[in-house]
């Protein structure tokens, strides 16, 4: 049986989400209840955060890159738990204009779909019975949305939370918690989001602390009672086409971002995994079939990448018969080189020609589809992807042969292809800024 379940979600982001979704999720642990964690649309690091709060393995779900029946599988893995929380991204409502797999990629969609009502996260400071209006307007939004209630953040005052209550009892919205301003409970951010939970020092201690203030503010038992949920039973997750049987995949703090739920597939399909570590120096294991190298933080680790001869030799050897595929930061890896933020060119494996600079930033996000013109691994060519984009690396030089088609959420164009080159020992090795979330049209 699949247990009740919450959206926990805001009217932006920046209000407090995480903070109260990490304290729920370490208070309840604290408790002795199992709660099943999620996270609604893409993102690489909350999830690694949820697994730390909560014991259990959390997973992305979203609608615009995800069909209803992949997501209502991947819900199948909170069997066994007493609760499901999932937290949104950015706004309740915000999405994309034109919809894609099953919605529109907002949190809402989640919630309706899964029947989890909605517990908003307020930031009060600055407001007090005007918040109200904001909470009234959420509630009203989406008729098949139900608001659970509120959780107020950043309050200032017994005075200031005795104000805001009278508004919210005029506008019949549940205040189900009072988080006092705190600043020392902020994690730490960088420009694609928090720190990641394997760099953060004393984990344990920031989580227990969370978990102590959450239980203190929040009526829990309350929250607990208003959760709910219309799916009963779930389909077994989807197996997903592996890359290969045995998959060596680049796996420490600087290649982190890969999605919990294609692992999964790949296991339930059969698939062995072979971890390596680039920042240690590692080669992928020669007796894997291809390498994967996932997205996260090259540029931070761009002079120990650069050094890092045996990873360097082993994956031009690996390369020459077999093929290696990068996403983001893995792609950037694979390139020539890579110029930091402070002007300094790193020398990367030099596999394909690409040349990236952080020296020179720009913004790249959204949601992407890919038609492949080439093959990667466990996709053949003329295959339609979808996923999304998240970086800041300006490209310099981008020689090899375009990868994919690539078009953003409206279908324009999406100059950003990806590149492949093949060797005359039958590898071949491609790599795009698109991460991969789920496999068709």
């Amino acid at each position: 049986m699949i247990p009740p379940g919450l959206m926990i979600s805001a009217p932006a982001s920046g209000t407090g989400k995480t903070t109260l979704m990490l304290g729920l999720l370490a208070a309840f642990r604290a408790r002795g209840v199992a709660v099943q964690p999620f996270k609604s649309g893409p993102d690489y690091i909350d999830p690694a955060f949820h697994t730390a709060a909560s014991g259990r393995a959390s997973y992305n779900i979203d609608s615009w890159s995800m069909e209803a029946a992949r997501i209502e599988g991947l819900v199948g893995n909170a069997q066994g738990a007493d609760l499901v929380l999932a937290e949104g991204s950015m706004g309740l409502f915000d999405g994309v204009a034109i919809p894609g797999a099953s919605g529109n990629g907002a949190s809402a969609d989640i919630a309706a779909h899964m029947g989890w009502p909605v517990v908003l996260v307020l930031d009060v400071s600055g407001a007090a019975q005007s918040v109200a209006a904001t909470a009234l307007g959420f509630k009203m939004m989406r008729p098949d949305v139900t608001l659970a209630g509120v959780v107020l953040n950043r309050v200032a005052s017994p005075r200031h939370e005795a104000l805001v209550r009278v508004g919210m009892e005029q506008a019949g919205v549940r205040v189900l918690g009072v988080l006092p301003r705190r600043t020392e409970m902020e994690l730490p951010e960088r420009h694609l989001g928090l720190v990641q939970a394997g760099e953060q020092e004393n984990l344990d201690a920031i989580l227990a602390d969370a978990g102590a203030f959450v239980a203190e503010h929040v009526d829990l038992d309350a929250l607990r009672a208003a959760a709910s949920g219309t799916l009963q039973n779930a389909p077994p997750p989807a197996k997903i086409t592996p890359p290969g049987q045995r998959i060596a995949l680049a796996q420490d703090n600087a290649f982190a971002f890969v999605y919990p739920h294609l692992l999964a597939g790949w296991r339930a399909a059969g698939a062995e995994i072979l971890p390596f570590s680039p920042l240690r120096n590692e080669a992928p294991d020669d007796g894997a079939d291809i390498c994967w190298i996932p997205g996260g933080y090259p540029e931070l680790h761009a002079g120990t990448l650069a050094a890092a001869d045996i990873f360097r030799d082993g994956l031009r050897r690996f390369a020459e018969t077999r093929a290696v595929h990068g996403e983001c930061g893995g792609y950037m890896a694979l390139g020539a080189g890579l110029v930091d933020k402070e002007g300094t060119r790193h020398r990367m494996a030099g596999l394909l020609g690409l040349e990236t600079s952080f020296a020179k930033r720009k913004f790249h996000l959204g949601y992407r589809r890919a038609t492949l013109n080439a093959a990667i691994p466990g996709a053949a060519p003329g295959a339609q992807l979808r996923g999304h984009e998240f970086h800041y690396a300006t490209i310099l030089e981008e020689p090899d042969s375009p990868l994919a088609r690539i078009t953003d959420s409206n279908g324009l164009t999406v100059p950003e292809t990806g590149t492949f080159r093949r060797f005359e020992g039958g590898g071949q090795v491609s790599g795009t800024f698109f991460h991969l979330i789920a496999e068709g049209a």
